[in-house]
């Protein structure tokens, strides 16, 4: 195209500029949609059973009572009051992916994620141990996959759960001495006595162990939440000890250390190191 001047313009058409605007958006749109589905699968749980487990189609474990430990402290009362005799055998663990659950500093990707051990002589009764972070779009799926590998007949949940004493809420005063505490939350099945006090109002169980409750509750499983409400973050041992009522209501099977030796607690209540990002 020429102006009134002679000089020589290039054509500019809209139309074909639109047209690779819409190709370019299209190539990000599936792109984008490409990198979702690969996070979507990663982010799947996984369970991983040691061979003596032996699942086929359609089997399950046969399971009377299942402990699950939700939280440094409460995972590490196991590994110190329970788990250090030799009545255990690991089986089994379940492994997580997240932006939050990557093993951190010293830590083995199996130590980040979810543990199994199964009574040497009392094989229904199972232990699990979680210690890393399960994202809340996870905790349901993790919730099926396990429950799925259990059968539910005559099957009975304990949960131990970690809690700040900070986001316990109570009209009285709260003094500091009276921390760590355990409160519980139990289903409309459970026909046990609880150890501790209800969980009150307006206070809420959440995050993996209320995923695990509202299970129960809806497949009619007998299943109670053990909350231990601690002032100290990270693992503590006065905070361990807390949990220890909860496990007198199961019987011979689960016996625990009445004294654990000093460095089996230094061992395991000063190990992990806080993340913070305060301070770089």
């Amino acid at each position: 195209m020429a102006t009134f001047f002679g000089e020589v313009l290039s054509v500019y058409s809209r139309a074909v500029d639109d047209d690779d605007e819409d190709e370019e958006e299209l190539d990000d749109n599936e792109e984008d949609a490409q990198i979702r589905r690969e996070l979507e699968e990663k982010r799947q749980v996984h369970l991983h059973w040691n061979p003596e487990v032996s699942l086929k189609s359609g089997s399950k474990l046969p399971c009377s009572d299942f402990i699950l430990a939700v939280g440094h402290n409460a995972a590490r009362f196991l590994s110190v009051y329970v788990l250090t005799s030799e009545s255990w055998d690991p089986v089994g663990r379940a492994s997580v992916w997240n932006e939050r659950s990557r093993a951190g500093a010293g830590q083995s990707s199996e130590e980040s994620a979810c543990l199994f051990y199964r009574h040497k002589d009392h094989p229904s009764v199972l232990l699990c141990q979680v210690t890393c972070y399960v994202a809340e779009n996870q905790q349901f799926q993790w919730t099926d996959k396990v429950f799925d590998c259990l059968q539910p007949r005559e099957l009975s949940v304990t949960v131990l759960s970690d809690g700040s004493v900070a986001d316990y809420k109570t009209a009285d005063y709260l003094s500091g001495s009276s921390a760590p505490f355990l409160r519980s939350l139990h289903t409309s099945s459970f026909r046990g006595q609880s150890v501790c006090p209800s969980l009150e109002q307006p206070n809420i169980v959440s995050g993996l162990p209320a995923a695990v409750l509202n299970h129960c509750q809806a497949h009619r499983i007998p299943a109670i939440v053990y909350q231990c409400y601690s002032d100290v973050i990270g693992p503590d041992s006065v905070t361990m000890e807390t949990f220890k009522p909860a496990l007198t209501k199961l019987g011979k099977s689960i016996k625990m250390e009445p004294s654990p030796s000093t460095d089996v607690l230094r061992k395991f209540a000063g190990t992990t190191a806080i993340q913070s990002n305060l301070y770089i």
